[in-house]
C-alpha cells in the first residue's frame, strides 16, 4: 500500500493549467500562479496564460474588471509603476479621446459655415455684379457680413421649400377687389382661386429633397445667365436677374395649374 501510495502521489501533484491544460511535463520553465481561491486541480494556471486570457475579456479596456470562470474571484490586476514619459501620454491619449467628437463636430459646423458663407458672396457677386458684389460686401459692416451671407442659401433652400408664392396670391385675390383702380389695371384679378389638391411632402422622398436642395442652390446662376440672354438690354445685373425670377416663378405656377386642370 505504501508502495501504491508513493506512485500515486507524484501524479496527484502535477500541476495542470486550466487555460491551455499543459502540465509541469510538457514546459518545465513556466511560471505558475494562483490568483483565485479555485483549489484542486483548476488553481495552478501560467502567468503568460492568464495574462493572455484577461487582455481577451478586457478587450483593450485595462479598466474592465475580470473574474474567475470557476470560483468568480476578482482578479486584482497590479499595474507596473508608469514613467513621466508614459504617464504623460497616456494622459495625452485620454484628453485626446475625449476631446476628438468635439472637435470633429467644431470642424463639421466650421466647414458647412465657411462653405454657406462662400456660397453667399458669390451669389451676391452673380446677382448684383462683380465690381458691384465687391463694394457692397466692402462697405458692409464685417459682422453684418458673417452672419447675412451665411443665410442666403438658407433663403434660398426654405423659398423653394414653402409655397409662400400660394398664400400671396391668396392674400392678393382676397384684399384686390376693395381697390378699384387694381381691378380696372388688372381685369379679372378678383376671380376665386381654384382649389389645388395638396402635395405630399417633398422631404420624405429623398430624390424629391435632393431636387429641391440642388434647385434652390444653382437658381441664382440660372437666373443670371437667362437673364444676361433674354435681358441683354437692361444694364442692371440685378434687374435681369429680378425679372428672370418673376418669370420663372409665372412660368412654373401656370404649368403646375395647367397640369392640375389637365
Amino acid at each position: 500500500m505504501s508502495d501504491q501510495t508513493g506512485l500515486v502521489m507524484p501524479q496527484t501533484m502535477d500541476r495542470s493549467c486550466w487555460v491551455c491544460f499543459a502540465t509541469d511535463e510538457d514546459d518545465r520553465t513556466a511560471e505558475w500562479v494562483r490568483p483565485c481561491r479555485c483549489r484542486g486541480s483548476t488553481k495552478w494556471v501560467h502567468q503568460t496564460c492568464l495574462q493572455r486570457w484577461v487582455d481577451e475579456k478586457q478587450r483593450g479596456n485595462s479598466t474592465a474588471r475580470v473574474a474567475c470562470p470557476q470560483c468568480n474571484a476578482e482578479y486584482l490586476i497590479v499595474f507596473p509603476k508608469l514613467g513621466p514619459v508614459v504617464y504623460v501620454l497616456d494622459l495625452a491619449d485620454r484628453l485626446i479621446s475625449k476631446a476628438c467628437p468635439f472637435a470633429a463636430a467644431g470642424i463639421m459646423v466650421g466647414s458647412i459655415y465657411w462653405t454657406a458663407v462662400t456660397y453667399g458672396a458669390v451669389t451676391v457677386m452673380q446677382v448684383v455684379g462683380h465690381k458691384e458684389g465687391l463694394d457692397v460686401m466692402e462697405r458692409a459692416d464685417p459682422l453684418f457680413l458673417l452672419i447675412g451671407l451665411p443665410t442666403i442659401p438658407v433663403m434660398l433652400i426654405l423659398g423653394k421649400m414653402i409655397r409662400w408664392e400660394d398664400y400671396v396670391l391668396r392674400l392678393w385675390r382676397k384684399y384686390s377687389n376693395k381697390l378699384q383702380i387694381l381691378n380696372s389695371i388688372f381685369p379679372g384679378i378678383g376671380c376665386p382661386v381654384p382649389r389645388i389638391p395638396a402635395e405630399a411632402n417633398p422631404l420624405a422622398d429623398h430624390v424629391s429633397a435632393t431636387r429641391i436642395l440642388c434647385g434652390a442652390l444653382v437658381f441664382p446662376t440660372i437666373a443670371t445667365i437667362v437673364g444676361k440672354l433674354m435681358f441683354s438690354s437692361v444694364n442692371s445685373n440685378l434687374q435681369r436677374t429680378i425679372l428672370v425670377q418673376n418669370a420663372l416663378m409665372m412660368l412654373t405656377k401656370c404649368i403646375s395649374r395647367y397640369t392640375w386642370r389637365f
